[in-house]
Formats: C-alpha cells, structure tokens, sequence
C-alpha cells in the first residue's frame, strides 16, 4: 500500500480465532452515520472518502452493526469498499434495536438474530461474516439461547468467528461455554478503565479486545494536563497519545477509533505510529487511576 500505510502497519498485528490477521489500528464505522448514529450522514460522498482512506492507510479491520443508522454503515461500507481487498476483515453486530436517535433496545432472540445476520450479509454483499458480535446482554433472553442461535449461524456457514460486547467476565465465561468465542468489544480508554478484568482476561487467554469509545479522556486531556504534556513531548495531539497508550496497553488490545473526518482519521492512524516511553506510560496510567 506504500509509505503511507506505514502508521497502521506500525501498531502490529493479532490474528482472530487463530486465522485472521489484522492490524491493531482499526476502524470504527459508528460515527459515517446521521447525528445521534440515526439516519443517512449529512455528507455521504464524505463518509465514502473516509472509509476508503482508513484502507489506503493501512486498515485492514473495520467495526460496524446493523443497528448504526439502522442499517446505514454496512449499506456505505460495501458502497465503499466492495469488491473488498482480499486482507479486509469486517466486523458487525447484531442484538439492538433502534426507536430513533440515540435509542437503543436491546433483542437477543434467537429469532431476531437469525433476521439480523441475514440483512447483514445482505448490506455487506458477503456469504459469510468473518466476525459477527452479540451487541449486548439481553435480561430478558439467556445468554446461552442467543449464542445458541449464532453458533447455529457459523455452522450453517454464515459466520466465521464469534464475539461478545459490553459484558463482564461472568459473561465471557458463560459464553466461552457455550463456543468458542474470539474477542470481547467493551467501553474502555485511557479515562475510563472500568473493564480492566474482561482486558486482563482476554489477554491471558488470547482473544481480542475492542474498546469502543478508545478516545475519552475526560480531564487528562485539559490543555496543559498531564495527556497533553506527554503527547507536546512527542509533536503530537492528546488523541494520538490516548490511542498510543492503549495500544501499548495490551498485546490483546484492537483499536477503533470512529469518525467521520478524513482529517481526523488520518490523525488516529499516525498514533499507531506514536512509541511513548515507559516514564511516560507509567505517568498516564497514574493520572488515570
């Protein structure tokens, strides 16, 4: 892909499920859609240019869910990117539901799921999804019946590899019961750690783990703050220091930093490229605590 790839290539690979290789700098397509992640986005030709730059940088790992517009991410990725380049791993979700913007419900039927799938790889022009998540936990449907119905997928063909999102380790372990279950997706960043067990938990047992919403940083991030300091050492910004420390963090740790910016994206993939020292580390990690 050129010298230009070279930030996203720099945060080194994983490899889903034992045979999917991806680069640790990944791509959130949350943010592509309308505001409060409903309707179509306000400039559309614009998130087809962010998409296809992320993979002219590099990426090769794209996040998304059936229930982002509804349905407008997957719909604007396959404009984008399909036919897909042979390393391109896309990742989507089912198990919300949408009343409108900012609404989420959750439905982890085994029925809705089967639904959900099939209008995925529909939207995606795909046969078979290579991850497919469980969005959420849903009180009102077992675990275990909503992996069920995903495992019945995968063996139908429809999914390669299995993974859950906001969940704690009682869960992972439930559900590692019940399949082989390849990464976790949970809300994690340097100002917001409180998933620290389901990370700790992913690494001693070689999944990935995807932190949405990577960038907060809450006060850390203040101008003249202790985030801003370190990322002014390195001629940097204070999100291209939040995505350095998090990947630094864990060999487990797959980001997606989400937006709808070229700009903004190009800035994300340099902090792949970003090396802080362990002084520096250990300072954020401190402040953070």
């Amino acid at each position: 892909m050129g010298a230009e790839a070279a930030p996203a290539i720099a945060a080194g690979t994983l490899t889903l499920g034992g045979d999917l290789e991806v680069r640790r700098m990944g791509y959130g397509a949350m943010r592509l859609t309308g505001e409060g992640i409903w309707g179509p986005p306000a400039d559309r030709e614009q998130a087809l240019s962010v998409l296809r730059r992320a993979v002219e940088l590099g990426v090769n790992f794209i996040d998304t869910a059936d229930s982002y517009g509804p349905e407008v991410s997957e719909q604007l990725i396959a404009e984008a990117l399909h036919p897909y380049p042979p390393d391109l791993v896309i990742a989507t979700k089912g198990g919300l539901l949408r009343d409108g913007p900012g609404r989420w419900r959750p439905d982890c039927s085994p029925e809705h799921l089967r639904e959900a799938c099939a209008g995925s790889l529909r939207r995606l022009r795909v046969e078979r999804i290579d991850l497919y998540q469980l969005h959420t936990i849903d009180r009102q449907v077992p675990l275990e019946e909503s992996l069920g119905a995903l495992v019945e997928l995968q063996r139908a063909g429809q999914i390669r590899h299995i993974g859950i999102s906001n969940v704690g380790v009682e869960h992972l372990d439930r559900a590692r019961a019940v399949t082989d279950v390849v990464s976790v997706q949970n809300r994690y960043s340097l100002g917001d750690r409180q998933s620290e067990p389901v990370l700790e938990k992913c690494e001693q047992e070689g999944l990935a783990f995807l932190p949405w919403f990577p960038l907060a940083a809450g006060e850390l991030a203040r101008p003249g703050g202790v985030l801003d300091r370190v990322a002014s050492a390195h001629r940097a910004g204070p999100g291209q220091a939040a995505l350095a420390w998090l990947l630094a963090r864990s060999p487990a740790m797959l980001a997606i930093p989400g937006t709808s910016s070229v700009e903004h994206l190009e800035e994300n993939v340099a902090g792949a490229g970003l090396r802080l020292d362990p002084d520096e580390l250990k300072e954020l990690a401190r402040a953070a605590a």
